[in-house]
């Protein structure tokens, strides 16, 4: 034991003096390539022109792409004239720059284009799936998948922006406010971004600036800014002195924020993305009275996770987890240990919706593109943070954090580089725990078989026998053993297929309880798992009905139903016998009602009855599928239903009121127990 203390502290202690080294690498690091880019936009006529210089310093091959939206007027390599990258219009522009032996090559190109019309009326999941270079009077915005700047693909980059905006618009990019001016002649900015950066997004707005400072760690004076549409610009000050919180906090938990300034910006679309140094957010989003307690924490986050630490998207996304672990679900545990619980709970329920099948190993989420994805990338992944700290235990888990930290920043940092650094500041080897849960899809099902009491001599014995489903994991599984006099948790290490634990205990023991808490990622049973409405959403078997027959409500059924599982609907036409998989019922209250009726199905339960303009429940059928029934009063109320419904997905009913969620709630949970023999 002793030995085992003092090896691990020796390797702390060189943990820390590889950190030290690794501030210095990362603080001191150089990109290879350099854009310097002149940018002049005009919402109105939705035109853009530019100029760029790229710098590389390196040897090597290069791939170089400019949008299809764009045509280049003058394009040179070492003062040498490129072709124009394409040979028709409608194309994006590819240069393949042949291997070059020179320390630094010079490339510069000068494009022209019309960026799309911006549409205000595209719903979040919309938003999120487009990579288009979109510009209005109310917005523009450019994303760096729509490669809206000649880019040299696969390769980090650091660079200046120099934007130019008519009168009345302000606009930004990540990075450094190096300067800015407004006049009658019109808005001009630089922007200087000196880290190695995956991309470049550009923002720009009629905006009304509201900035602040804060002193940062060691220090340094941050600039805060929010870039706000007039009718929102009284969320300002708010919205400042929130980030200041969440800079205090996740300095002083990981480490020094790498950047000079932080900004929030509006945007006309409901987006919600994350860049280093700045969040953008919808106008919609940021008028929601909880977001600055919750989103806006997630995305100051990603200033460390995704923007300042960049993961290997080859081989797994684990940003979009561990920022999940310590934002969204930090914040629950600071609430409360129920609503902590809660939130683990709302993770296991989204599990447990999907079909077998449906989710992938961790190693291959990239990034959210459905429901099931955020099950898997976002909830999956945090719960792994989750059990690993409480393997560790907060303290190591948390210097870890810091390793990672200090050792990877500006890095691409891949799973393989986060195990070795827990590894290497907890001592022991995680290979187990991080191949399991990285490399295999889906979840154990644990089940206890047996709890047997055996009186003895020296008090009482428990011989509790579990059951995990086939490959066996190894796991740390969590068991409430609750007496006459109080209740004790154990945990048991459990690797095999079925096992039988001797344990001693100094009361009889009454009941055990598997996993209460819900601190173990696993596939709940029936009884654990009530069904939710996600289950209908996310599962590519469900099959929908459609009640009303006039062809008005009709459509207006078809576009929910659409809405609510994010693909064309597979529509039954017979309903004269349901199938046992997931059905999606949809209609007016007396077709509902006359449906269920018909089919002996359970009436509408009384904690939706006769309550608001529309309803939505789940139930379980007998051949055990889950069934969702959306009911409306009228054509209007249904069609109130197409924004608002989808965001429920973790609900077992829900109640509105025109567009106006007034209940909600999930059926409850029945812990799996079993009374002792």
């Amino acid at each position: 034991m002793i030995r085992q203390y003092l090896i691990r502290t020796l390797l702390f202690f060189f943990a820390l003096s590889f950190l030290g080294a690794g501030v210095l690498a990362a603080n001191n690091q150089e990109s290879e390539i350099d854009y310097d880019i002149n940018v002049h936009i005009d919402p109105i006529t939705r035109s853009i022109e530019g100029r760029s210089i790229i710098s590389v310093r390196k040897p090597g091959e290069l791939m170089l792409i400019l949008g299809r939206h764009f045509e280049v007027t003058h394009a040179t390599m070492d003062d040498r004239e490129l072709e124009p990258g394409r040979d028709k219009p409608g194309l994006q522009h590819i240069w393949h720059i042949p291997f070059g032996f020179s320390r630094l090559r010079r490339i510069e190109i000068h494009w022209q284009g019309k960026l799309t019309k911006l549409d205000t009326s595209l719903d979040h999941q919309q938003t999120l799936g487009r990579a288009e270079p979109v510009s209005g009077e109310m917005g523009t915005f450019l994303p760096k998948s729509s490669n809206w700047y000649p880019t040299i693909t696969d390769s980090l980059a650091s660079y200046r922006v120099d934007l130019a905006l008519p009168s009345g618009q302000r606009g930004l990019v990540a990075g450094q406010l190096l300067e800015e001016s407004d006049s009658e002649q019109g808005y001009q900015a630089s922007f200087e971004f000196s880290f190695p950066s995956e991309g470049i997004d550009l923002m720009a707005g009629p905006y009304e600036i509201t900035s602040d400072t804060v002193q940062g760690a060691k220090g340094k004076q941050i600039q805060l800014r929010t870039y706000f549409h007039p009718q929102i610009k009284h969320l300002a000050r708010g919205y400042i002195d929130s980030v200041k919180d969440y800079l205090t906090l996740y300095e002083s938990w990981i480490g020094e924020y790498p950047f000079t300034e932080f900004s929030v910006v509006s945007s006309p679309t409901p987006t919600g993305f994350g860049m280093p140094t700045l969040t953008y957010l919808g106008i919609s989003v940021l008028q929601l009275p909880f977001i600055r307690a919750t989103s806006l924490g997630h995305e100051v986050l990603h200033n460390w996770w995704g923007n300042g630490v960049y993961p290997d998207y080859k081989q797994g996304n684990w940003s979009e987890g561990l920022t999940t672990f310590m934002a969204d679900y930090a914040y629950k545990e600071h609430e409360s240990a129920e609503a902590a619980r809660e939130m683990r709970l709302g993770w296991l329920r989204d599990f447990a919706a999907l079909a077998p099948g449906q989710d992938s190993p961790l190693v291959s989420f990239t990034s959210r593109t459905h429901g099931a994805s955020k099950i898997v990338g976002y909830n999956k992944t945090a719960m792994l943070f989750l059990m690993l700290r409480d393997q560790l235990g907060e303290e190591i888990f948390n210097h870890a954090i810091q390793a990672i930290w200090n050792t990877q920043r500006f890095k691409i940092t891949s799973w393989k580089h986060l195990q070795s650094l827990f590894e290497m500041v907890a001592g022991r080897d995680l290979q187990a725990f991080f191949n399991q849960w990285l490399e295999r899809s889906g979840a154990p099902t644990i089940h206890i078989v047996a709890a047997d009491h055996i009186k003895s001599d020296s008090g009482h014995q428990l011989a509790i026998t579990l059951e995990q489903s086939v490959p066996a994991y190894q796991l740390r599984v969590p068991v409430v053993i609750r007496s006459a006099e109080n209740k004790e948790t154990r945990i048991l290490d459990f690797q095999d297929q079925r096992k039988t634990f001797n344990i001693e205990i100094q009361a009889r023991p009454l009941e055990v309880t598997l996993d209460p808490d819900l601190r173990l990622f696993r596939q709940l049973e029936s009884g654990e798992a009530p069904p939710i409405l996600r289950e209908v959403m996310v599962n590519q078997a469900t099959e929908t009905i459609l009640l009303p027959k006039n062809g008005g409500v009709l459509n207006v059924a078809k576009n929910l139903a659409s809405k609510l599982q994010h693909r064309s609907p597979k529509i039954n036409a017979s309903a004269d016998k349901l199938p046992a998989v997931p059905m999606l019922v949809i209609g007016l209250q007396k077709q509902v009602d006359a449906w269920l009726m018909k089919n002996n199905l359970p009436a509408r339960p009384e904690s939706v009855a006769n309550k608001g303009s529309a309803q939505a429940w789940t139930f379980s059928h007998p051949n055990g599928s889950t069934l969702a029934m959306v009911s409306a009063r009228d054509a209007a109320s249904l069609e109130a239903l197409i924004r608002p419904l989808p965001h429920y997905g973790r609900q077992s009913y829900v109640i509105f009121d025109g567009r106006k969620m007034i209940e909600q709630g999930a059926w409850p949970i029945e812990v799996q127990a079993i009374a002792v023999n």
